[in-house]
């Protein structure tokens, strides 16, 4: 491990969270123009992203450590998720990784209470000290697997489930939407190609109460693609059956 412990706290260095919090300054208005955030907050963004390129020498949390790409795709593609609207209660960010988009929707929403589940212990700890440290006093750290969660105690719990994950919107959803209280939402972050996604999961939409509202689209700065939010409704209770074991939802759409 280059003679670093993973335990080691990282050197946040001043200059390098004030560089990091003029970027945010300037390019989250091009976004996501009716959020405002104090300069508390956005230098707690700053220390977040130097926490993370820190550990990031010692674990693998982000292929992103540039500046600007952290900043964009880190910072401003997680605050894009308040395009929904002011989000109240309870989220709960599903196979959040490095703590995306978790972390910074928590820094932005004081009020809000976040929960980040992941499988991998590494990544929760991280978590915990990114939390303690930085710190994050609304947001709690959670080991396990998503499919194994939602049947236990945190079923139909939270107001908003979201998640950033690559798989198919199906598979995103039977892992999500059992979190979801009845009239709650849920919000996965996709690139913008979403069309074929939504008419795919149609069918799994429905069958675990699910509804699409609306498709939010956005641009970050100095990126081409075009980034798609579907706003989905949780309409029905989930049935008891989802979600199923993942390799099962790997292998047979709903």
């Amino acid at each position: 491990m280059e003679g670093r412990a993973l335990s080691e706290k990282p050197v946040i260095a001043a200059e390098e969270v004030a560089r990091l919090a003029q970027l945010l300054r300037e390019e989250l208005p091009l976004v996501v123009p009716d959020l405002s955030l104090t300069d508390e907050q956005i230098e707690a963004m700053g220390r977040y992203l130097v926490w993370m390129r820190e550990k990031n020498k010692v674990m693998n949390l982000t292929g992103i450590t540039d500046d600007a790409g952290m900043v964009r795709r880190h910072l401003i593609d997680s605050l894009a998720l308040l395009l929904a609207g002011e989000l109240r209660g309870t989220l709960v960010d599903v196979g959040t990784g490095a703590g995306l988009p978790g972390v910074p929707v928590a820094l932005a929403c004081p009020s809000l209470k976040v929960t980040l589940l992941d499988s991998l212990r590494k990544r929760i700890d991280f978590l915990a000290e990114v939390c303690r440290e930085v710190p994050v006093g609304n947001a709690e750290p959670v080991w396990g697997r998503a499919e194994e969660l939602s049947r236990g105690k945190l079923r139909a719990r939270f107001d908003v489930a979201t998640a950033r994950a690559v798989a198919r919107l199906g598979i995103l959803a039977e892992l999500c939407l059992p979190y979801v209280k009845v009239g709650g939402l849920f919000l996965p972050m996709k690139g913008g190609e979403i069309e074929g996604e939504l008419a795919e999961a149609e069918k799994a939409l429905s069958l675990l109460g699910g509804q699409v509202e609306r498709v939010i689209r956005y641009t970050l700065p100095g990126e081409g693609e075009q980034m798609a939010l579907p706003v989905i409704r949780k309409v029905r209770e989930t049935p008891s059956r989802f979600p199923r074991r993942f390799a099962q939802m790997k292998k047979e759409g709903l």
